[in-house]
């Protein structure tokens, strides 16, 4: 009996030291217990993740292709598979660069800052005749052209000068009518009221009659005085100016209202110009503009908008805009070419970057953000109004940001091609590029022997060796310079080390270009047709 109790008693202090265990094991020192569904969890969890689900394959060259099976590009290159989880940064994260790089990138910034916007709209123009100061000398009778005072196109006359005789049947006749009637109505003088009335009247229309053919009142008075009739008589001309129009010939016939001349008083002239159908909401009339005319270079003349037109020209998307400007001298000729700068004012300062700080996608405008020394963020951007040098910001940046201006385009490749980049390193598990944590590289380095180089495009075709931060094979391509400087000794055969970037997709430019030490061709360069 005694030795049944000593088994009982063994069995449960073992029963007991199990549980303690147990409860001490499952026990956070900080947060107490922990549920025995938790450490149930973990294994599940570290089997799912281990489990990665291939989402689409990539270009391994970095161009904007993907597909969902795999394939292989135009030269034999695997595509890349992405992860679930290792989906490719947009770019809207910070990229960073090396001091060094941004040195070499030549990289400036500027802050965006307040400013008013004072536009100036740029036009082409033309110099035309004031129209209201174009004026025609049509005789309102028939007959003949006796004598041509002004005979030449282009000849200045002023008001008042004689321009030409004519000989009328119908202007004689209407003058003796009037010398006529003024000698009868001297001659009933003594007679009654009726008939001197009847004679004046009739006296009175033959006057007008001649008026109203424009004869002038000199020479009515002296028909009036000596009583006979002219058989010429000469038109003047009724304003100062030059003859724009002359189809009088001496001897020639013409008939009622036939435009003998034309004379235009160039004093004042109109400058009609054509703005652009997205700037002519801005213009005012009534403000001042600034002229320069191709044939006074060092001279500028000025202005005033007297008018917009109603209509757009449909083949040009332009209105005609008119300004009226005095014309000293006379140096401005009908039919010049004009270059006009239409004032227009702002809405008061705006926030504003340099207009070389916008990379402009044709979907997108972006800016790239200076956060610190080598450490740039992609900003997407609204813009509103803008002038040659600044453009307002409506959105995406705020006042003392720093914004790069010069090399952003640079930066914004390889902030394009991040992800690319980071697949460009040793192949992890599964093929994933990057898996195995390489760093992303900026910008790669490569030897090879120049083939040929075109200076007028700034590109040259290199054989180069192997890129291990790309993943190339060697190959024969085109690259582009970003500075022409850097192609501007280089011959073909010439071996070499450089560095390139990728500017746009499929687009190469080098950066750094130096002698390979020792000249020896590029090591497993291949012979690859030109392009990739």
């Amino acid at each position: 009996m005694s030795g049944r109790a000593g088994f009982l008693a063994a069995a449960l202090a073992v029963a007991v030291g199990i549980g303690a265990g147990y409860w001490w094991g499952a026990r956070d020192p900080s947060k107490g217990t922990v549920p025995m569904a938790q450490d149930a969890a973990s294994p599940a969890a570290t089997g799912a993740k281990a489990e990665r689900k291939i989402l689409y394959y990539r270009n391994p060259m970095g161009l904007p292709d993907t597909s969902p099976v795999p394939k292989k590009d135009p030269m034999g290159m695997d595509y890349i598979a992405v992860y679930d989880g290792e989906e490719p940064d947009t770019g809207s994260s910070p990229l960073k660069i090396s001091v060094d790089k941004v040195q070499k990138l030549g990289v400036r910034s500027e802050p965006a800052a307040m400013r008013a916007l004072d536009k100036v709209v740029k036009a082409v123009g033309r110099i035309e005749v004031d129209e209201r100061r174009v004026f025609a000398v049509a005789p309102k009778f028939e007959g003949w052209v006796e004598k041509l005072f002004v005979n030449a196109t282009g000849q200045p006359v002023s008001k008042g000068q004689p321009l030409f005789e004519v000989y009328s049947p119908e202007l004689v006749s209407a003058q003796r009518e009037y010398a006529i009637a003024v000698e009868a109505v001297k001659a009933l003088k003594d007679a009654g009221d009726d008939p001197k009335a009847g004679m004046r009247r009739l006296a009175d229309s033959s006057l007008a009659r001649l008026r109203n053919w424009d004869i002038s009142d000199e020479q009515l008075r002296a028909l009036e005085q000596s009583g006979e009739a002219r058989r010429t008589l000469t038109f003047r001309s009724p304003v100062s100016g030059i003859v724009m129009t002359k189809k009088a010939v001496q001897g020639m016939r013409f008939m009622p209202g036939d435009s003998l001349y034309e004379i235009a008083d160039l004093s004042s002239v109109w400058v009609m110009a054509d703005v652009y159908e997205q700037d002519i909401g801005l213009v005012r009339t009534g403000s001042k503009a600034k002229v320069t005319i191709g044939a006074y270079p060092d001279r500028r003349f000025e202005g005033t908008i007297t008018y917009v037109y109603p209509t757009l020209t449909a083949e040009t998307r332009t209105v005609p805009v008119r300004l009226e400007m005095a014309n000293p001298g006379q140096l401005l000729k009908p039919a010049m070419f004009a270059e006009v700068e239409l004032p227009v004012g702002g809405k008061g300062k705006v926030l504003t970057v340099p207009i070389s700080a916008v990379i402009d996608s044709g979907t997108r405008r972006v800016v790239l953000v200076q956060l610190a020394e080598g450490r740039f963020e992609p900003r997407e951007v609204k813009l509103g109004a803008r002038t040659d040098t600044y453009v307002e910001v409506m959105d995406g940046v705020k006042d003392g940001e720093q914004v790069v201006v010069t090399a952003n385009f640079l930066i914004d490749a390889e902030s394009n091609l991040k992800a690319a980049i980071a697949g460009f390193g040793t192949p992890g598990p599964g093929g994933a590029a990057g898996a195995t944590g390489t760093a992303a590289v900026v910008g790669h380095r490569a030897d090879g022997t120049v083939k040929s180089v075109d200076a007028k495009s700034g590109t040259a075709s290199v054989a180069h060796g192997p890129v291990a931060t790309l993943n190339w094979p060697g190959m024969t391509m085109d690259f582009k310079a970003a500075n022409s400087a850097l192609f501007a000794d280089l011959k073909p055969g010439a071996a070499i080390d450089f560095e390139f970037v990728e500017r746009a997709p499929g687009e190469w430019v080098i950066t750094k270009i130096a002698p390979r030490s020792g000249g020896a061709p590029a090591a497993g360069t291949p012979a690859a047709p030109k392009g990739r």
